[in-house]
């Protein structure tokens, strides 16, 4: 038989970025494998990407145009032809924008991270309409606007080199589950003598193989590291050279930690003061010293201080000197100067219009909102592509409300009936990553990457690009941009620097770094240093919860526990959910609750419960476990919510208030109760 086999890239919301060899005879996916020259990727893939044939040939796919014929949320569609569902979808838009193109709102995230199927045909197709913008906070706005505030702009190590790290501080971050290729590089450190520190409020798989594991409560992240701060302060545990050439503010910034005691800091953090002063110690004196911070920990009231304090960390010890020290957020700010943002979105054709911008965290009040001076023209249309806002978006019980008003025009185009395409007017069936061209970049790695088609379109499904793109034509726009094919923006994608043969050749490029970017301060802020406070941009500080006892005593009073909601290990979001060799895996939704909580409630593992505050109930069930610590429970997401207990997920009980920088959502600021059902 002939095969082939063609360069992909993993789409998914994931810092790994794998580069891909698919193997295919004729149209018949028979392998999917790890790129083994690909330095991160090595040759491994997830259990989720390992199985991702499984998701192209689903038998519950999408894959010709659906009309909604029953009530909204009930999933009833009959199958349409291209044309009439695009004509009419087209007639509609084009009424509605004749009112007011802010009426009509595109949502979208990140469930194809690609350049080409993420934000290029559709951004092109919105910025002429002059449709309302969309303000995409819904993951990591608040670590990205306080790397861009002490950094310069999203930039980290390079991944490779925490195999040579002598100290790795795993900070809020589930490797093996959510970031398994770093995890291998830690390995590598820990084989070669390295010390492993997992600080989590949740021991997970990844606490458990760390030397030790501190579970500090959650959004006390900034408390933490001010008192880390303390402790190199008064043991003289500086790089007074770095701080003094390369920090912007560090005076102030030692006053604001020399209060920080060990006392104060693990009374905040749920912690003991041997746990503070012996991580202090050990991050002062093991070098190379690196964090690998992720982005849970940022998911609170005051995550984005939380982020800035500890970037600086790095600069107060001059870890940043070795190219195996410093810290790991996000790399994505390294491949900006090599993206052809302009190109692909083409913001030009807004015409000097100004759309207001709509907050997705927000989405569920958003939608319930009237016409009003402030808010603009109340929302009639909702284009939602790469995402699932019904189960993922926080307090989805207005989320759901709002999705449910028979007055809005809702289109989705999907793979699969989610919850949210249950509530559309029209679902449009997209390609999957095997299907279409697309570019990537990484937010945790340091190369771009091709991802070639292997498999023709199954069934009559089209790229986001593709239904953009005749979207476009139906209502006139004839710039030649609208005309561009997907594999002509993919040339797009890219300037120069970037070596499109061997792109095409190889599957992916490394980015043209300095194996240690900041060994001499060179920090992308406009003075070249870290910044701890500089003119316009205050000092950071640690912010309490929106919902704890010291903020809301009479709240944590009725809800006295506070709840987490990482990934399920299985699931990406709420990505592969309905894959079931995963969702057997997983088997339930669950709440995890340490054992003297459970106690407390009577509760016994495995036991049914309902997890509550005033926003919602949710029901699933009780994990009686260590991972869990006192006082936290962790509600393991993100399960579609018809596939839940009661027709409801985690997302039941979170609120939209938004986080200190980057108005992010604060899905782990959340007290609740839980109860035998």
């Amino acid at each position: 038989m002939n095969s082939r086999t063609v360069h992909a890239a993993c789409p998914h919301d994931c810092p790994d970025t794998c580069a891909i060899r698919v193997t295919v005879e004729e149209d018949r996916i028979v392998r999917i494998q790890g790129d083994p020259d690909h330095p991160p990727t090595h040759g491994a893939l997830c259990t989720k990407v390992s199985r991702y044939a499984e998701r192209v040939d689903h038998p519950e796919r999408v894959l010709t145009p659906l009309k909604r014929v029953g009530p909204k949320g009930a999933g009833q569609f009959v199958p349409v032809g291209w044309d009439e569902a695009l004509d009419d979808i087209a007639a509609r838009l084009r009424a509605i924008a004749g009112r007011d193109p802010q009426a009509v709102v595109p949502y979208s995230y990140a469930g194809t991270m690609g350049l080409v199927q993420g934000e290029s045909m559709a951004a092109r197709f919105f910025h002429k309409l002059g449709a309302s913008l969309l303000d995409r906070t819904i993951c990591a706005a608040a670590g990205g606007e306080a790397l861009q505030l002490t950094y310069g702009g999203k930039l980290g190590m390079h991944l490779e080199h925490f195999a040579e790290s002598k100290l790795i501080l795993i900070w809020g971050s589930n490797s093996i589950a959510s970031n398994l290729h770093f995890w291998t590089f830690a390995q590598a450190a820990k084989r070669a003598g390295a010390k492993l520190i997992a600080i989590d409020p949740r021991r997970t798989e990844t606490a458990e193989k760390c030397h030790q594991h501190i579970a500090l409560l959650p959004g006390t992240d900034g408390a933490l590291a001010l008192g880390l701060m303390h402790e190199l302060i008064v043991n003289d545990w500086l790089d007074h050279d770095y701080l003094a050439r390369h920090v912007e503010g560090w005076p102030a910034l030692r006053e604001r930690a020399l209060p920080w005691t060990p006392e104060r800091t693990a009374a905040e953090c749920g912690l003991t003061v041997d746990e503070v002063k012996g991580l202090a110690r050990d991050y002062a004196t093991t070098q190379p010293a690196a964090i690998r911070l992720n982005y849970g920990m940022q998911r609170v009231h005051g995550g984005g201080n939380a982020v800035r304090l500890v970037a600086l960390l790095p600069c107060l010890t001059g870890a940043w000197r070795h190219r195996a020290g410093g810290l790991l957020l996000s790399a994505s700010g390294w491949a900006k100067p090599v993206r052809n943002t302009a190109a692909l979105e083409r913001p030009d054709l807004l015409a000097g219009r100004h759309p207001r911008t709509i907050n997705m965290s927000t989405i569920g009040d958003d939608l319930l909102r009237e016409a009003s001076p402030a808010f603009g023209p109340k929302i009639e249309a909702l284009i939602v592509y790469n995402s699932n806002p019904a189960a993922v978006a926080p307090e989805s019980p207005k989320v759901v409300a709002g999705f449910r008003r028979e007055d809005l025009f809702t289109v989705v185009l999907e793979h699969f009936l989610t919850d949210t395409a249950d509530h559309a007017d029209y679902v449009l069936p997209a390609t999957t990553q095997l299907e279409h061209w697309d570019a990537h970049t990484s937010y945790g790695h340091t190369y771009v990457l091709i991802n070639q088609p292997a498999i023709a379109p199954r069934g009559q499904a089209k790229s986001n690009c593709e239904i953009f793109r005749q979207l476009a034509a139906r209502l006139g726009f004839d710039e030649p941009c609208f005309r561009d094919s997907d594999e002509a923006i993919v040339g797009q994608a890219f300037n120069a620097e970037i070596d499109a043969e061997r792109l095409q050749r190889d599957g992916w490029v490394r980015l043209p770094l300095p194996d240690a970017p900041f060994a001499e301060g060179g920090f992308a802020t406009p003075g070249g240093k870290a910044i701890a406070s500089a003119p316009g941009i205050p000092l950071p500080d640690h912010v309490p919860n929106y919902e704890s006892a010291a903020s809301a005593p009479a709240l944590a009073a009725r809800y006295p526990l506070a709840m987490i909601s990482p990934p399920a290990r299985n699931f990406l979001n709420s990505t592969f959910v309905n894959v079931k060799s995963l969702r057997d895996i997983e088997a339930e939704p669950i709440v995890e609750i340490h054992p003297s909580d459970a106690a407390a409630r009577a509760l016994a593992d495995g036991q049914p419960v309902r997890v509550y505050n005033d926003r919602g109930s949710y029901h699933c069930t009780a994990r009686v476990s260590p991972r869990a610590r006192p006082g936290v429970v962790n509600g393991l997401g993100v399960w579609w919510r018809k596939l839940g207990r009661n027709g409801t997920n985690v997302n039941e009980l979170t609120h939209q208030r938004l986080t200190d920088l980057g108005a992010a959502p604060t899905f782990y600021d959340c007290l609740v109760e839980v109860a035998a059902l």
